[in-house]
This record gives structure tokens, C-alpha cells and sequence, in this order.
């Protein structure tokens, strides 16, 4: 079973570990590889578990089954708050509810009834007859007359009815839009699920089932998406879905197919005019999607020699301009560059906006694409068009439809990002050509990727500095994003992370949790790049586990691949390794050449901070790949500083000559501190004598007005090195020891062991690791984690679902444990730790 498969199906199970078996047991083999969504019905695919939760409820008096069968239903599955308002106006007395409180099953709170558990609710609901049922639904209904109740009203209207209205039908569409504006998502879908079981009107249940799908994407409920998008697949839903966790190069082709069959049916025409048509498939991109897990900071604009689409630059930048429709989102927050992140899915929406979902395009596109009835409910625009869509210039002259449907830039947008996660060129030209027949333009933060991969790094730079000045009318998630996106493209760590920090408040406030994970994300490699790569690891390990929750699997690949790179850094050889194979096994087989390039970059650091350098360089030298799923040329250039590195120390420059001539133009555009202070350290690298010690000054200087301290102390390191075999013995041992201390700080080891040798080569006093006499000197900084975990009571399962592990890995992880340590159970373990915690 993949590891999304089993984090979704405990949540499917509501955490019960039993229920969880059970489903797992009844799961198919394209289900359990997270090829298929998990089945809708839990109570018929766990019977067990409610075998022993059914006679305990039927030994119940009928008052007693009653009154918690209308608790059952006010609180599942959308909690509507009725329940006294309910017992009040049926005249109900609450005292038989004694006898299922001293059975153990419920209990009453001011707030009402509180179930033992989820399974016990599910049970006290489906015990009872249909005809009770939909009495009980009605009675809810009644008592919900309050602002704002209307959606939860209709809800349990359609709950009691016994047959298609189109009456009802019209209500829960007008209600789910209403859920949709407050942020639920959830019962928006429900809503819509209804109105389509609900509907006479045959020709309406796909779109009604498109929308749906798209309101349970933003809920987190990727397996209930999938399901419906199969039931009601609008042109491009399915391609939208399968590039969130399916194969990237199978989404392209269907994204593009889409786009197509749109085209030849005319403007305006089709399913893709069709305003529900559009509100799906918009609304999809904006909510989450794979992440680019690449390191923030080094702008990964392209070598002109490339191409307009090469697969170097930052993201979806892989196309020419008028490819842009992928928008700022295009961007997928996480890789190590945004750059790399080319296109992150999950932002999507507003790539082709600029306005997040939901909201009506004010520049007079049509519907919104997050919302598919705005056009018809005339809904005043919430948020205004930051990057209204303009012809691609020079359409008109060459017989080129001026205008296109949202949803065509919306999937050519999307085809786009499909093919920067593969890493593919010639797919990125290919999406080029469909979206300048169709005239899109670049908008946002994509239009400063396109302008990069095409060697005008000016405009690239103007371009990004105005979309991460931009951050977003009312807090807007996808806004924010964007503005995160470029600050880290150009080298604003600071403007980067608090901008990710507000997206992610903002998602959450707004309902919208599968977008998350991509704030989650950036704040993450802002606060790696500046020094704080455990805290970094945290926030991307939860990052991780709401990316499988949501059903993101390929989101989640790529953050396997960035807490590759972070254990890189903290000398977690063994860790490093797993995540690294985690995420290369799912790229390849996914087609995603983005995060394999990114774990085989997280190798390479690996292998240059134990002094394997000519594996770093040979490593690195392979970043680009060849085909689908094999490599990436943005993430080649991202790292181009570790392979100077690499090889000059195997003597091998002519290469890494040509490539630190590419970073050093970007560098020079955009001013960033840290950028050039990195090219200066590579000019450093690449020159001898006292040259390149002048070289080193000059990158010190500047790392002094940037924020990647890690990286300093690196160069640090580096000038330290050279300094002593130019015999500058003084200045050698202050820099080195500045550079000790610094990953010292950082958790480094593998850095500090090489700072340490070279104070040793000059004969100065090294005093040993810090953590050497304890603990942390003897284990990794894995295995310390699963120590202190173990000490504290989890078991090995709570362990491995804390850190999105396997329990065999955990198991692993405290054998090696006691083996370094000496000991042979948890209890010498809990007393070993206990003076250090």
C-alpha cells in the first residue's frame, strides 16, 4: 500500500486502527497504489467494526435511539448545530439520553450530544429505519431558519426527499453557491452531490458532478474528486485530478486533448464555454496540487542556448510567453527554487486569473473559475483581476482568435504545468503553440518565468519584483502565493515567508486546506535557506502528511525530495537516502521529472559533505535526465553552485565554466545578495592563488547583505581552506572556526567535520563535536527523533504516522538505536534520555 493510500485511509477510517484494517482488507490493488479513489461507502466496506456498535445501540429505549439518531444526523456529515433546537420543537425529553450515557456510548454537554466515537454516531444513524431517517431530516430543516442556515437547511431537505424535483435541485445549487462564498467547500460538494441524484434533467448531472468534484478538491477530499469527476467528467477534470496524483505525462496529453476538443467546437462553444464547465476546472487548479519541492532562492532562469521553453528555468516557465496561462501558480511552491517549481498545481486557478478561485473575473472573462454560477447568481466580484488576460501580442495580425474561453486558458494552464513536472521540452513547446493559436498570454508571476527561460532576465526581474510587491486584495491565498513565489525567485527570503505564513492562514480561514501544504511549503525552504533547517524539516514533514491526507500524492513526492535535501544538511546519511528513494521510485513511475531531480540534487549535497565529490559531480552533471520522470534543466541550474564545487575539487572545470557564466548574467539582473555572492564564490572556486582569496571577500561581503546564512558559512568554509594553502594562517583559523560554529548551530555535522579537519591541517586545537559526550553525538538526527518519541510512550505506529513513515522503518530506526547506545529495551532508553529532555 502506498504511503497516501495508508494516510487516507486511517483518515477514512476516522483514526480508528481497526476500521482501517478492515477497509484496507476489502481494497483493491489499483486502489491500494493509489491509482483509484477509496470506495464511498465506509459502512459497507467495514462491516466488522459496526457489528459491535449495532447491538449496543438497538438495546437502547426507542426515546433514547431517537434522540441520538437526530444528534447522528445534525452532526454527519455536516455538522448543522440544530440538535436543541430540534428536541426543543418536537417537545422531547432529554432525560432518556441517561441511559446511553451510562451505556458508555454518548454523553450530554451544554453544545449537546458527544458521541463515544465516530463509529458509535455512524451506528446510532444507521440502525434506524429510512422512514425515521427522513423524519429526522425534516425536523431539522424546520428548526433551520436562522441568516445563513439556508445551505445546511437544504441539506437536510434533500436528505428527506424521496424522488426527483427540480424545485429542490435548483434550491441545493443555489445553496451550494451560497456554502461555496463562506468557505465550505465540503457541504458545497454535498450540495451539488444531491442536486445531480436529485435533478430530471439528465444533461445537467455532469456539470453538476464537475462542480462538485472541484468544491471536494478545495475541501481535501481528493478520493471524493476523483470519484465524482468519473461520474461527471467536464473536458480537462480528469486530466486536473491526474495531475495532482496520477502520471504527469498522461495528464498533459489529456489536458491538451481537452483543450482541443474545445477549440473545434468555437469560442464560447461546447463543454468548455459552459459556465460550470469552467468553475470546475478552475477551481481545481487553485486548490493544491503537486508540489515543485525545490529550494527557494536561486532564480533557475534558463541558458538562452536552451529555448524559450527550456526545461531549465524556474517553473512553468518552459514555454514562451504566450504560453502563460499557468499563471503564477504554474508556480508549485516547494522545490528548491521556486524556480523549479515551476508549475505548482495547486495553485492553479489563479495562474490564468490572477484572482483565486471563487471569485468573478472583473475584466469581463465570464464566470469565475472558482465559482461555476457566479455568472448566473450575478455575484459582485470579491476580488478584483490582478492580471486580466490580454491577447497574446501580435494575435490579431496573424489570424489568431483574440479571445478564448476561461477554461481553455484555465487547461492549457494546467497542460503547461503538466509539462515542466515532467520536465519535458518538447511538451513545453507543444502546450506553446496550442496557447498562442488560442491567444493566452502570460500573466503574473509565470510571465517573469517565460521572460527568464528565454535569456530576457530584465524583464524577467521587473516582472517578478511587481508580482512580490503584490500581495493580494483581502488576504487571498493564491495572491499570497504568488508573491512568496517571486520574493524567493529573487532572493527576498524575509518577503518570502511571511507572505507563505499569511497564504496559509488565509487557506485555512477560507477553507480551503488543500492549498496548505504549498504555503507550508515555501515558508519551509525560506526558513532552510536561512538557516533553520529543522524547523524548516518540521514544517515540511506536516506539509507532507495534509499533501497525502488531501490526496496530493505527487505534491507529495516532491517533499519527500526537499526532506531529502534537509536531512542532506543535518548529516542524516540514512534518511536522506530513504526520502530521496521514496520520491525517485514515485517520479519515475508518475513521470515527474522535477522532484527525481531534486532528490538526486539532495544525493549529490550529500555526497559533498562527506568528500565524495567526483559521485557529487557526476550526480549533478545528470540533473537534466533524459525523458519523463528522469530529470530536470531547472533544477541542474539551481544547483550550479554545488557542482562548481564539486568540480574544481576533481579538477574538471571546463563544464562548470560555461554554467557559472549562465548564473552569473541572472544574478548580475536581479541584484540578489545571495546570488551574487554565490557566483562570486564560484569565480573564487574557479580562480587560484590570491585571486581567488579576493574573490572570497567579495562573496562575504555581499552574503552580509543577504539572508542564507547557511550557504555563508559554506563559503566561510571554502575561503578558510584556501586561506591556509596560501598560508595566511591567522585569518584561515577565524574563518574556519566563524564556519564551525555556524553549522554547529545549524545541525550540520557532516560541515563541521570538515571544518574541524581542515583546523586540524593547521594545527590549531579542535575541541570535538558539541553533542559528542550525550546522545546527540552518538545518534542521527533521525534516530534521535524516534528516541525521544519512544521514551515519551508512542509506539512504533504513532511514530510512523508522526513522521509519515513506514513501522517498519521506525523499527529499524530504534534497533539502531539501541545497538549504538548499549541497551536492550525502551525503559534503560526513557532513562538515558531523561537528564536530556
Amino acid at each position: 500500500m502506498s504511503e497516501g493510500v495508508r494516510v487516507r485511509v486511517l483518515c477514512a477510517a476516522h483514526g480508528d486502527p481497526l476500521a482501517a484494517a478492515e477497509l484496507a482488507a476489502v481494497l483493491g490493488e489499483r486502489q491500494r497504489a493509489g491509482l483509484e479513489p477509496l470506495p464511498a461507502d465506509l459502512v459497507g466496506a467495514v462491516p466488522g467494526l459496526l457489528r459491535s456498535r449495532r447491538p449496543e445501540v438497538r438495546s437502547l429505549a426507542p426515546a433514547t435511539r431517537h434522540l441520538l439518531l437526530i444528534a447522528a444526523a445534525d452532526q454527519h456529515p455536516y455538522a448543522t448545530r440544530a440538535y436543541q433546537r430540534a428536541v426543543a420543537a418536537a417537545r422531547l425529553d432529554t432525560g432518556s439520553l441517561d441511559d446511553a450515557e451510562a451505556a458508555g456510548l454518548a454523553r450530554t454537554t451544554s453544545a449537546g450530544v458527544v458521541f463515544r466515537d465516530p463509529w458509535t454516531r455512524i451506528a446510532a444513524y444507521e440502525t434506524a429505519s429510512a422512514v425515521d431517517r427522513r423524519e429526522t431530516h425534516r425536523l431539522l430543516a424546520r428548526v433551520l431558519r436562522g441568516e445563513g442556515e439556508a445551505p445546511r437547511r437544504s441539506w437536510h431537505r434533500a436528505a428527506a426527499a424521496l424522488g426527483p424535483s427540480r424545485r429542490l435541485a435548483a434550491d441545493l445549487r443555489a445553496s451550494a453557491h451560497e456554502a461555496r462564498a463562506g468557505g465550505e467547500h465540503a457541504l458545497a460538494c454535498g450540495l451539488l452531490e444531491r442536486a445531480a441524484a436529485l435533478t430530471p434533467d439528465p444533461r445537467e448531472r455532469p456539470r453538476l458532478l464537475a462542480r462538485a468534484a472541484a468544491d471536494a478538491w478545495r475541501s481535501g477530499d481528493g478520493d471524493r474528486a476523483r470519484r465524482l469527476a468519473a461520474h461527471g467528467d467536464v473536458d480537462g477534470m480528469s486530466g486536473i485530478l491526474a495531475l495532482r496524483a496520477e502520471n504527469a505525462t498522461e495528464a498533459f496529453d489529456a489536458l491538451l486533448a481537452a483543450v482541443e476538443r474545445g477549440a473545434g467546437a468555437g469560442a464560447g462553444k461546447g463543454t468548455l464555454g459552459a459556465p460550470d464547465a469552467a468553475g470546475a476546472s478552475s477551481a481545481l487548479g487553485a486548490s493544491g496540487g503537486p508540489s515543485a519541492a525545490s529550494a527557494p532562492g536561486a532564480p533557475g532562469a534558463l541558458s538562452a542556448s536552451d529555448g524559450p521553453c527550456g526545461q531549465g528555468g524556474r517553473v512553468v516557465a518552459g514555454t514562451p510567453p504566450v504560453v502563460g496561462a499557468a499563471d503564477a501558480r504554474g508556480v508549485r511552491p516547494g522545490v528548491l527554487d521556486t524556480a523549479v517549481h515551476g508549475a505548482r498545481p495547486g495553485v492553479l486557478d489563479t495562474a490564468a486569473h490572477g484572482v483565486r478561485p471563487g471569485v468573478r473575473d472583473t475584466a469581463g472573462h465570464g464566470a469565475c473559475p472558482g465559482v461555476a454560477e457566479t455568472a448566473a447568481h450575478g455575484a459582485r466580484p470579491a476580488v478584483p483581476d490582478a492580471a486580466p488576460h490580454r491577447a497574446c501580442p501580435g494575435a490579431a495580425s496573424h489570424g489568431v482568435r483574440p479571445a478564448v474561453p476561461d477554461t481553455a486558458a484555465h487547461l492549457v494552464a494546467r497542460a503547461t504545468e503538466a509539462a515542466i513536472y515532467t520536465g519535458d521540452l518538447r511538451r513545453c513547446r507543444e502546450a506553446a503553440v496550442v496557447a498562442a493559436r488560442l491567444g493566452i498570454a502570460v500573466p503574473g508571476t509565470l510571465g517573469g518565468l517565460a521572460a527568464a527561460f528565454e535569456g530576457r532576465y530584465e524583464d524577467a526581474r521587473d516582472l517578478l519584483r511587481a508580482a512580490a510587491g503584490h500581495r493580494g486584495p483581502g488576504g487571498d491565498p493564491t495572491s499570497l502565493i504568488h508573491s512568496s513565489i517571486a520574493a524567493l525567485l529573487l532572493g527576498d527570503h524575509t518577503r518570502a515567508a511571511s507572505s507563505a505564513v499569511r497564504a496559509a492562514a488565509s487557506a485555512r480561514a477560507l477553507g480551503e486546506p488543500a492549498a496548505v501544504p504549498q504555503a507550508m511549503e515555501f515558508r519551509a525552504y525560506a526558513e532552510f535557506w536561512t538557516g533553520r533547517p529543522r524547523s524548516a524539516g518540521a514544517a515540511t514533514l506536516e506539509a507532507l502528511r495534509q499533501a497525502y491526507a488531501t490526496g496530493q500524492d505527487n505534491g507529495a513526492c516532491h517533499l519527500q525530495a526537499a526532506l531529502a535535501m534537509f536531512a542532506a544538511v543535518t548529516g542524516d546519511e540514512e534518511l536522506c537516502r530513504t526520502r530521496a528513494g521514496l520520491a525517485r521510485a514515485h517520479a519515475l513511475e508518475h513521470g515527474l521529472g522535477l522532484p527525481a531531480a531534486l532528490a538526486l540534487w539532495a544525493l549529490a549535497f550529500l555526497d559533498l559533505g562527506t568528500g565524495r565529490y567526483a559521485a557529487a559531480a557526476s550526480r549533478l552533471r545528470a540533473l537534466a535526465g533524459f525523458g519523463p520522470g528522469h530529470g530536470h534543466r531547472a533544477v541542474r541550474h539551481l544547483a550550479i553552485p554545488h557542482y562548481v564545487e564539486a568540480a574544481v575539487r576533481t579538477g574538471d572545470t571546463r563544464v562548470a565554466r560555461r554554467a557559472h557564466a549562465d548564473y552569473d548574467r541572472w544574478a548580475r539582473v536581479v541584484r540578489s545578495a545571495d546570488d551574487l555572492a554565490l557566483s562570486a564564490r564560484c569565480r573564487a572556486l574557479l580562480a587560484t592563488g590570491p585571486e581567488a582569496a579576493d574573490h572570497y571577500r567579495t562573496a562575504l561581503d555581499l552574503h552580509a547583505g543577504g539572508t542564507r546564512d547557511f550557504e555563508r558559512a559554506r563559503t566561510e568554509l571554502l575561503f578558510g581552506g584556501a586561506l591556509r594553502r596560501l598560508r595566511r594562517r591567522t585569518e584561515a583559523r577565524d574563518r574556519l572556526h566563524s564556519a564551525l560554529e555556524a553549522f554547529e548551530y545549524f545541525g550540520a555535522p557532516h560541515c563541521a567535520a570538515e571544518a574541524r579537519a581542515e583546523l586540524r591541517a593547521l594545527g590549531a586545537t579542535v575541541r570535538s563535536s558539541a553533542g559528542s559526550p550525550g546522545m546527540a553525538g552518538l545518534l542521527t538526527a533521525q534516530q534521535l527523533t524516534v528516541a525521544r518519541m519512544a521514551a515519551e510512550g508512542a509506539t512504533n505506529r504513532e511514530i510512523a504516522a508522526r513522521l509519515v513513515l513506514s513501522p517498519r522503518t521506525i523499527d529499524h530506526h530504534l534497533r539502531g538505536v539501541f545497538t549504538r547506545l548499549g541497551i536492550r529495551s525502551r525503559i534503560e532508553l526513557v532513562r538515558l534520555l531523561t537528564p536530556e529532555t
